[in-house]
């Protein structure tokens, strides 16, 4: 009878799955409908709403991305495109329909240059006389710092705001290659290459710990310093506040002027209405970042001075990928935009912690041709470290906010060995036969010998003198003076710009601001981006296996889901790498 509960179990599972999949399908089909068929229209007295909470900020979303106000029946983060995002700002500040912005950002994900970058379009926005209201039930650090923006800032009676400076915090698994029998061994060129720690120690050294420090300490004065600016705060107060998390209570926030005050979201309609002239019982009437863009008009679309923005975002890996970094995808879009006359200049938004060198050489060599033929400029975002820095090396200018995480110039690589885990643990033995006395080179089920090492070791050193020589001939610099601010040390934007390694702070349209200017372009030039996007719905599609089961593992999993995810990114690992410091994560 068991068995047979079991059988009738199941089958009832896969009925009710099969009937949910068929209402999820028709209804992403009806969706698809009806945003085909809506025409976008703003009506007067209109509020642009930005609900960011819970949402991860990424470079950019496809143009015609469905809002599902909050809900995403795929599972996973929805995410916000910082180019769509900023488009709809823009459009906000000009439409005469458009009276203010509602904001809502407490949960945000995102780092911190990319919120600044927003965070900056915002403040262009205020300059059209318009209002902006914040509220949110809860702020994170980088949620406020956005909001902190805005004109008025609402908190939920219990609710709070995390106001205490920045941490990172890095996972180690070297106790767990000991338990299971893996002996990684490491191979690297720089002090400050720290990538491999997570894997050799059980807690940061000594080097990695000083420029997590610094460059921690710089990212937080800055947003401490323009948090103080926008709230009217003196800057040393703000710090104390900060550094001893003084705001504690929800009540704290408004004592100390972080809030404008403690309020229900249905209280803060009631203030959004007396903004519109409005009675209590009327609506608000609001529009969605997704709309709004969709109405902006393109600037210059007929105009034959095209600035290529290529959006280079994630790990750098080897060959045509989509959804990453790869080598081969990105020279040939890098090539393409080289090779069409229509495109007058170049800007590479590179938001990478770096990845393969193979690969950051194969973009690399792009980039100095295009260089050649054409004004080549750098926009870097959230971070550009390691190979993101490699790639970005032969610019005629580099861009960086001056919370952008960069540097990272170093390189290392990985070997595991498995005998025990092989012999001791799964009771597995090998034995080789070859030709020659390196023939079963990096063999992982043995240690590897002092030949072995002594190869491996000069490839590495060799590779640290090409990436030297690659970031000395692209700025311009003498090899000892790059090795100076190198050794894979992390600097954030200000830092590097002070060492020379960045020419300009600013976020993409400052890039992109100097492209044209390099083409004397005046204000007949149009900006296009690329790759190009996929639908949403195509997009969606193609990865909805994946996305349903990281949602299992995230439930089932928890915290620990961050560890597995690690474990499984180690085939990134392979080859030598130009990869930044462990994966920062600052919160």
């Amino acid at each position: 009878m068991k068995f047979l509960g079991n059988v009738l179990a199941v089958i009832v599972g896969l009925f009710i799955f099969s009937i949910l999949s068929f209402l999820i399908f028709f209804g992403i089909i009806g969706m698809i409908a009806a945003s085909s068929e809506k025409e976008v229209s703003v009506k007067e007295n209109t509020i642009l709403h930005l609900d960011l909470n819970g949402r991860r900020l990424v470079e950019r979303t496809t143009e015609d991305d469905l809002n599902f106000g909050g809900f995403n029946p795929f599972g996973g983060d929805m995410n916000a495109g910082l180019v769509n995002l900023k488009k709809a700002i823009l459009e906000a500040k000009t439409n005469e329909n458009i009276k203010g912005i509602y904001l809502n950002t407490g949960l945000i994900m995102a780092g911190q240059a990319n919120l600044l970058e927003l965070r900056e379009a915002l403040i262009d926005f205020k300059e059209s006389g318009k209002f902006i209201v914040a509220y949110d039930e809860a702020f994170t650090e980088g949620g406020y710092f956005l909001a902190s923006v805005a004109d008025e800032i609402y908190l939920n009676p219990l609710g709070g705001i995390d106001f205490n400076g920045f941490s990172s915090e890095a996972i180690f698994i070297k106790g767990f290659f000991e338990k299971v029998g893996i002996k990684p061994e490491v191979f690297r060129v720089g002090e400050f290459k720290s990538a491999v720690e997570p894997f050799i120690l059980d807690k940061m050294s000594d080097e990695n710990r000083l420029q997590t420090q610094y460059f921690l300490d710089d990212i937080n004065n800055q947003a401490v310093a323009k948090i103080a600016e926008s709230r009217g705060i003196a800057l040393d107060s703000l710090k104390k506040i900060n550094s001893e998390m003084l705001v504690r209570k929800p009540k704290d926030a408004v004592t100390y002027k972080l809030a404008t005050a403690l309020a229900y979201e249905d209280e803060v309609h009631t203030k959004l209405r007396e903004k519109l002239g409005l009675t209590e019982d009327d609506e608000i009437s609001t529009i969605n970042a997704t709309d709004l863009g969709s109405i902006s008009k393109s600037k210059n679309i007929t105009s034959k001075n095209r600035i290529a923005v290529i959006v280079a975002e994630g790990d750098i890996v080897s060959g045509d990928i989509d959804g990453a970094l790869s080598s081969e995808k990105f020279a040939k879009e890098i090539r393409k935009a080289r090779k069409d006359e229509n495109i007058k200049a170049i800007v590479l938004r590179v938001n990478s912690p770096g990845g393969s060198i193979v690969a950051s050489d194969v973009i690399w060599r792009e980039m100095v041709e295009a260089k050649k033929v054409k004004p080549v400029i750098v926009s870097m975002g959230e971070v550009a470290a390691s190979g993101g820095y490699y790639i970005a090396a032969p610019a005629d200018t580099i861009v960086a906010q001056p919370n952008t995480i960069t540097g990272s110039i170093g390189i290392f690589g990985l070997w595991f060995n498995v005998q025990e885990l092989l012999n001791d643990k799964l009771g597995v033995t090998t034995d080789v036969v070859s030709t020659g006395q390196l023939s079963d080179f990096m063999n992982a089920a043995r240690p590897l010998t002092e030949v072995e090492r002594s190869i491996i070791q000069s490839s590495i050193e060799d590779g640290y003198e090409t990436f030297i020589s690659r970031v000395a001939e692209g700025r311009g610099m003498h090899p000892d003076s790059v090795k100076k601010v190198a050794s894979g040390r992390v600097w954030t934007g200000t830092q590097a710009k002070e060492r020379g390694l960045v020419d300009v702070l600013g976020g993409l349209d400052t890039a992109i601001g100097i492209a044209v200017a390099k083409i004397n372009a005046g204000d007949d030039y149009r900006v296009v981006y690329y790759p190009e996007q996929k639908p949403w719905f195509e997009e969606l599609f193609s990865t909805f296996g994946d996305k349903v089961q990281a949602r299992i593992l995230q439930a089932q999993l928890g915290e620990n889901y961050q560890l597995i995810e690690k474990m499984k990114n180690l085939q990134n690992y392979q080859g030598v790498q130009v990869r930044m410091p462990q994966d920062i994560v600052i919160k």
